[in-house]
C-alpha cells in the first residue's frame, strides 16, 4: 500500500493495524517514497545497537575529545601539529 504523509498522518491507527496484519505501507512526499511501515520480526530485535562497537575495535588516544592546552593550541597554529 502507498500513502502520502498527509494521510499517514490523518490516518495513522488505521495504517498501523495493515501492517500488523502483514502488510507494508509506503509513505510519500510529492510523489517520492520517503519511508516505509513495515511488520515488527523478532529478528529485528537482535541487530547491533547503534553505537556500540565489537570488542575487536581498540580506542588509540582515549584522550581524544579532551581540549588542547593554551602551549598545545600555540604549537598547532605554527606548526600544524601539537
Amino acid at each position: 500500500m502507498q500513502v502520502t504523509a498527509a494521510y499517514a498522518k490523518a490516518n495513522l491507527p488505521e495504517l498501523l493495524k495493515a501492517v500488523e496484519n502483514g502488510e507494508t505501507v509506503q509513505i510519500t512526499r510529492y510523489n517520492k517514497p520517503v519511508a516505509s511501515l513495515v511488520p515488527y520480526t523478532a529478528s529485528q530485535g537482535s541487530q547491533p545497537k547503534l553505537g556500540t562497537a565489537p570488542s575487536s575495535v581498540k580506542v588509540v588516544d582515549p584522550d581524544w575529545a579532551k581540549p588542547l592546552t593554551q602551549q598545545q593550541m600555540e604549537s598547532l597554529i605554527k606548526t600544524g601539529s601539537y
